[in-house]
C-alpha cells in the first residue's frame, strides 16, 4: 500500500506506474471529489473506480504482488465493511440464462441508475430484450442481447456513438454505491439516525428520501448510519506493507484540521437553521491520528523523504 499525500501526486505515480511496469497488478483507490460533510454526492465515475478496487481487495486480501494506490484523504475515511462485499455480486455469461427479477433486483438496491442511454458507470437501460449497463471497473458499457431468458450475445459499445466494439464472453458486477438502500441498510439507517439525532422532523428530505428508498444527493455523508460499523482500508490489506509520500505527516494534519472544520460549521449552521443538515460526528467516518498510527505499527513501513533524517531522529509516519 503506498499512501500519496494528494491527488495530484496520486496521478502523477498511477501514470508513472503504468508506464514503467505495465504487468504490475496495479489498484487505485481514489478519495472522495467531494469536500467533508458536502450536500453533493461523490461523482459516479469515482465511487466506481473505489468499488472495483475494494470488491477486488476483498475478493483477494492475501494476492502477492499487488500496489494499491491511495491518497491521505481516501486512507483517513472508514470504508464499506469487507463482509458487505465478499459475495455482493451478479454474473452472467454469454449462452447461459438470465434472471431479469435478480438482475434488476441487485441493480436498483446497490446504487445502479436507469436512464434512457447509458453514458457513465453505474447506469442501466432495458428495452425488451436489449440490456445496456456500464459495470464499475470497465472502460466501456456493455448491450446484453436476450433470446428469451439465454444471453445469446454481450459487446462492449462506445458511450458517445452508441457503435458495438468487442464482443465479450461474461461480465460481473459490484455494488456502485457505498451506501446500498436494501431493506435492511434501509431499516438500519432509519434506527440508527434517531438515535444519534433524536426525533425526524417533517422537513428532514435526507430521511424521508432514506426511507422510501430514493437516493438523496450526498446521502453518501451519512455512510455509518447504513452499515453495522465500518472498516478502514487496512482490513482489506491485512499483509501489506507501507509506504507513505514525503509530507503524508502535513497531509494529514491539514485533512483533519478541515474535517473538524466542515463539521464545526455544519453544528452552527444546524442549530440556526433548526436541523436542516445532521452531520456525523467526524470519529464515525474518519480515523484520527492515535487510530493511523495503531493501524501502521505493526506493518512494514517506509517514508519517502528527499532529505536524510537529522542524527537520530524518525521520519515521522
Amino acid at each position: 500500500l503506498h499512501i500519496a499525500r494528494d491527488d495530484a501526486r496520486l496521478a502523477a505515480l498511477e501514470e508513472a506506474l503504468a508506464l514503467l511496469a505495465p504487468d504490475i497488478d496495479l489498484l487505485v483507490l481514489p478519495a472522495w471529489d467531494t469536500v467533508p460533510y458536502d450536500r453533493a454526492s461523490p461523482h459516479a465515475d469515482i465511487v466506481a473506480r473505489r468499488l472495483d478496487a475494494l470488491s477486488r481487495l476483498a475478493a483477494q486480501p492475501h494476492r502477492v504482488g499487488r500496489i494499491v494506490l491511495a491518497p491521505v484523504a481516501s486512507v483517513l475515511q472508514r470504508v464499506i465493511p469487507l463482509n458487505r462485499l465478499k459475495g455482493a455480486s451478479f454474473a452472467a455469461h454469454k449462452g447461459g440464462s438470465l434472471d431479469m427479477a435478480a438482475l434488476t433486483g441487485f441493480l436498483a438496491t446497490n446504487g445502479f441508475a436507469r436512464t434512457e442511454t447509458v453514458m457513465e458507470p453505474g447506469e442501466y437501460a432495458i428495452r425488451g430484450g436489449i440490456i445496456d449497463l456500464f459495470p464499475p471497473g470497465l472502460a466501456e458499457p456493455l448491450r446484453i442481447d436476450l433470446f428469451g431468458d439465454e444471453i445469446e450475445r454481450i459487446r462492449s459499445f462506445d458511450a458517445l456513438s452508441q457503435r458495438s466494439t468487442t464482443d465479450v464472453d461474461s461480465f460481473a458486477l459490484w455494488p456502485m454505491s457505498e451506501a446500498p438502500l436494501d431493506a435492511d441498510s434501509i431499516q438500519r439507517f432509519r434506527t440508527n439516525y434517531r438515535e444519534l439525532f433524536g426525533a425526524v422532523s417533517a422537513s428532514d428530505a435526507l430521511y424521508e428520501s432514506v426511507s422510501a428508498g430514493r437516493r438523496h444527493e450526498g446521502l453518501e455523508h451519512w455512510l455509518p448510519l447504513f452499515h453495522d460499523g465500518l472498516d478502514t482500508l487496512f482490513a482489506y490489506l491485512p499483509e501489506a506493507a507501507v509506504t507513505l509520500d514525503y509530507q503524508v505527516g502535513e497531509a494529514i494534519d491539514a485533512r483533519q484540521s478541515l474535517i473538524n472544520e466542515y463539521y464545526q460549521a455544519r453544528c452552527e449552521r444546524n442549530a440556526s437553521e433548526g436541523g436542516i443538515y445532521n452531520p456525523i460526528p467526524p470519529q464515525r467516518l474518519f480515523l484520527d491520528l492515535a487510530e493511523w498510527e495503531r493501524h501502521l505499527r505493526p506493518r512494514p513501513c517506509l517514508t519517502f523523504s528527499p532529505f536524510a533524517p537529522a542524527e537520530g531522529q524518525a521520519l515521522r509516519r
